[in-house]
């Protein structure tokens, strides 16, 4: 790593700088370098086609030198003064409203047109920072927000550029509720039959050992060893949980995904007893399954409802939430407000890494007409008002509202008879039925793939 003098430059700039054009030249200059950017690997002012960000970069290659193709950033950087020309302080630290801004900018730039292959992103302003990763089209936190400090300054930039250098493979995406029969389990093992048939390599675990659902509906047995095994005894091999379940179809293709089946001996525990066999209780999950991190591009858990060790373990080890509810049950929206304003914050609390996020709610396998839908959605202003004290739930009930366009949108799952009755086959719809494939696939594009 170059040596830079982070001591010096910290001292250098101001506690109420507000020229950002010295903290990019004072603390994001000497940052990019640390990050192992040269100069030609950089460019001030980049147009993303949705704006311009600060500062993006990516390593040359032997006929592409960035700074003169200018195309295919690996990694954006946005950069905010310490205080407002008033005098005010801009405050970085998760919550704030210039901190939601910042975020919210920099998760459009790496969305953007020309950004498609970027994967990292960065907000700072020299006193917080912050890094971000791009999957698909999810951006979740790599860090959370840090606090900048003379003798912590050089562990942060070596921690981002070892995140930046050895990127991870996977979106970990947990698929829950905190109210049952919305269709968890039903909408975890199509996405991941509708992903591998778009060519991504996905795991699935049913970590709902008392239902075992998802494992049932597939007709599978237990691996050599269970998940239960991994957790509670750290020396065995987790990949040996892993049984395959593909699929032949007439053109002779054959698709397969993998599966950790629900170990049902786990579900006779009670939470006392789980806590004290598994070495770091609802922590252990995440630790276990961070092998395949670099082997999947999707890992997909199927929770339980309720709040209890098993989602509260799903939540501790995934990237994002994705949460299905039902437009006519006020409980699975009620829940899913729950979800995202109560359990989520207090594992975000709990994780190093300032995940995970939850994605915006959808309406899952109903069929809804126009007065159905007005009175879900006066429901849902209901809770967004009740709640705006604590948090602002609009964007993950209504994720295209803004002032200028008051947009109520909510993605919706239609109902398809054969998606329920596909269990019985002991195939996932999406691999049986052309208009179930689509529906899955319309809701992998809506939150996963460009």
């Amino acid at each position: 790593m170059v040596t830079i003098d982070w001591n010096q430059i910290l001292d250098g700039i101001l506690p109420h700088e507000s020229n950002e054009a010295l903290i990019s030249k004072s603390f994001v200059d000497p940052l990019i370098e640390s990050l192992g950017f040269n100069q030609q690997e950089q460019i001030p002012a980049f147009s993303t086609g949705n704006g311009t960000v600060d500062f993006a970069a990516r390593k040359n290659a032997v006929s592409d030198n960035f700074s003169f193709s200018k195309t295919n950033p690996y990694l954006l950087i946005e950069v905010k003064a310490r205080a407002t020309g008033a005098g005010a302080n801009i405050n970085l630290s998760d919550g704030t409203p210039q901190y939601i801004r910042a975020r919210e900018q920099i998760k459009r730039y790496l969305l953007s047109p020309n950004c498609q292959k970027s994967q990292w992103g960065i907000i700072t302003n020299s006193v917080h920072i912050q890094l971000f990763r791009k999957h698909g089209k999810v951006v979740v936190p790599a860090t959370s927000s840090l606090l900048i400090k003379k003798d912590n300054i050089h562990d942060i930039v070596a921690h981002i550029k070892n995140l930046i250098d050895n990127p991870p493979k996977a979106l970990t995406v947990c698929v829950y509720n905190n109210k049952g029969g919305v269709g968890k389990t039903t909408t975890t093992v199509n996405l991941a039959a509708i992903l591998t048939r778009k060519g991504k390599k996905v795991l699935v675990i049913d970590f709902d050992p008392q239902q075992g659902d998802l494992t049932n509906s597939l007709g599978l047995q237990l691996g050599k060893i269970s998940l239960y095994d991994c957790l509670a005894d750290r020396t065995l091999d987790i990949r040996n949980t892993i049984k395959h379940f593909g699929v032949k179809f007439k053109s002779g293709e054959t698709v397969k995904f993998d599966v950790i089946p629900a170990d049902p001996k786990m579900g006779l525990f009670t939470e006392q007893d789980l806590v004290a066999k598994i070495d770091k209780g609802s922590a252990r999950l995440r630790d276990a399954i961070k092998i395949f991190k670099t082997e999947y591009d999707y890992i997909f858990i199927d929770c339980p409802t309720n709040w209890m060790f098993f989602s509260q373990s799903s939540l501790y080890a995934c990237d994002a939430v994705l949460i299905p509810t039902k437009h006519n049950n006020l409980a699975s929206l009620e829940n899913a407000a729950k979800v995202i304003k109560d359990f989520i914050p207090k594992v975000k609390a709990a994780r190093p890494d300032g995940g995970p996020i939850a994605l915006p709610i959808f309406f899952n396998g109903e069929s809804i007409s126009p007065p159905q839908l007005k009175t879900a959605n006066k429901e849902i202003q209901d809770i967004i008002i009740r709640e705006s004290k604590q948090i602002n739930l609009q964007p993950y009930f209504w994720p295209n509202y803004t002032k200028a366009n008051t947009n109520t949108e909510i993605f919706i799952l239609p109902s398809y008879a054969i998606v329920s009755g596909a269990a019985f086959d002991r195939i996932p719809a999406a691999f049986k039925h052309s208009t179930a494939a689509q529906h899955y696939l319309d809701l992998a594009k809506e939150y996963f793939i460009l």
